[in-house]
């Protein structure tokens, strides 16, 4: 068995869909799963769409019919006889969504949000598993939800692998070429919930760890796993090989290449990751195996934007001991902060994390109950792994630098 993931660049259009048929055709698809995200940008753009269900519902229903005229173009490319099935496929699915926003009680926007996201998935595969049919590659569509359950911490669910396990191994039949849906999940009520953004990847691990797969492949619009990326760095080189234990590092410190998540479940059964340009499917592109380091060893290069930086003090001078610093990580976890970086002192304590769940100015207040606190929103994360004074200097050049870590292997700084 062979597990596939199609990220949203990789059927963004009509073109992209039709791409997708070509590679499988080209590379082979008997015996393959196929995961395949929400087209080009579904997910940020229903991200709106539960903005304006919670913020302003007079234009819930304008946004709403973007996302359909956005899918509708893509299927009227797609499809020339209008009456085929999968225009009422998908019309149906769109009035699940509007049935289940004009019908929701529940004012918690961590389970509206995963109730309503993940029609993005549901419909892309619809689309392409449709359309594969047509171009003569077929397929059965599977209902992820069916097979990967979790609990239910809404947007970063937990896999309950035992049941997950048990359910992939017995329904999924691996003889054929089978076509689902990434980062989304459902909890033991039924309830949709999705494993993160970019979860997509981790969908793959998890099948192929459940399966043990022979492979994994992520297909992107990049050749494979680079040293940097090219929008924010000059001069990014591609990687031929990394190692898990490597690779496993890069995604902890935020390469957007691979998700965080999804490379233990490989690591364990020794399942090889290569991730590839569905432009150019036969080039070699990255392999993320057993090994050692990366080749060539180079400098990797990460930056996470919109960070937050907070520095407390004690108030009366007294050190920052293991009692406060558990008690500042219990916060953290509490109001669903992301950690990216730590540094303390004998009076003071650093923490850069993401806001994801937008709880800043509630932990704020709690830190200040026994705490001076300074801290500065829309920082700057930059990481260099196996770093050298050059790409230190490139790095630090013309940047207020407002916190600075380095190991043997690992710089890290926070910019303005």
């Amino acid at each position: 068995m062979k597990i596939f993931k199609f990220g949203g660049a990789s059927v963004k259009n009509a073109n992209g869909v039709k791409n997708l048929v070509r590679v499988l055709k080209e590379v082979g698809h008997k015996e393959t799963l196929v995961i395949i995200s929400a087209m080009g940008k579904t997910t940020n753009a229903l991200e709106l769409v539960i903005k304006q269900y919670f913020e302003n519902k007079s234009k819930l229903k304008p946004v709403l019919q973007e996302v359909k005229s956005f899918h509708s173009e893509i299927l009227n490319d797609l499809f020339s006889n209008k009456q085929h099935s999968v225009f009422t496929r998908v019309k149906s699915l769109f009035k699940e969504l509007e049935g289940f926003l004009d019908r929701n009680k529940s004012p918690d926007y961590n389970f509206v949000y995963d109730q309503v996201i993940g029609y993005g998935e549901l419909v892309s595969t619809t689309i392409v598993n449709c359309y594969l049919n047509e171009s003569d590659l077929n397929n059965t569509w599977l209902d992820v939800r069916e097979f990967i359950k979790t609990d239910d911490y809404y947007r970063r669910a937990n896999v309950d692998w035992e049941q997950t396990q048990t359910r992939i191994r017995s329904k999924v039949n691996t003889s054929i070429l089978n076509v689902s849906q990434g980062f989304l999940g459902s909890d033991a009520n039924g309830f949709t919930t999705t494993l993160g953004r970019e979860g997509s990847d981790y969908t793959a691990a998890i099948f192929a760890y459940c399966l043990n797969a022979e492979s994994v492949t992520i297909w992107k619009d990049v050749p494979g796993v680079l040293n940097a990326d090219p929008r924010y760095f000059e001069h990014a080189e591609l990687l031929r090989s990394v190692s898990y234990r490597e690779a496993i590092e890069l995604a902890f410190y935020g390469a957007s290449v691979i998700h965080p998540k999804t490379l233990q479940p490989l690591q364990q059964k020794e399942i090889p990751l290569h991730v590839k340009s569905f432009l150019n499917p036969k080039d070699s592109g990255t392999v993320v195996g057993k090994g050692r380091g990366i080749e060539p060893n180079v400098p990797c290069f990460i930056l996470k934007k919109n960070q937050v930086l907070v520095s407390l003090s004690s108030l009366d001078f007294s050190y920052i001991v293991e009692e406060n610093v558990s008690e500042i990580f219990k916060l953290l976890h509490y109001y669903k902060m992301k950690v990216d970086v730590i540094q303390n002192s004998a009076i003071s304590f650093s923490v850069c994390f993401e806001n994801s769940y937008g709880n800043l100015e509630k932990l704020i207040q709690h830190l200040k109950a026994k705490f001076n606190v300074a801290h500065y929103t829309n920082v700057n994360l930059y990481t260099v792994r196996h770093y050298n004074e050059s790409a230190v200097q490139s790095i630090e050049n013309g940047k207020e630098i407002l916190l600075k870590q380095l190991t043997r292997e690992t710089m890290q700084i926070v910019t303005k």
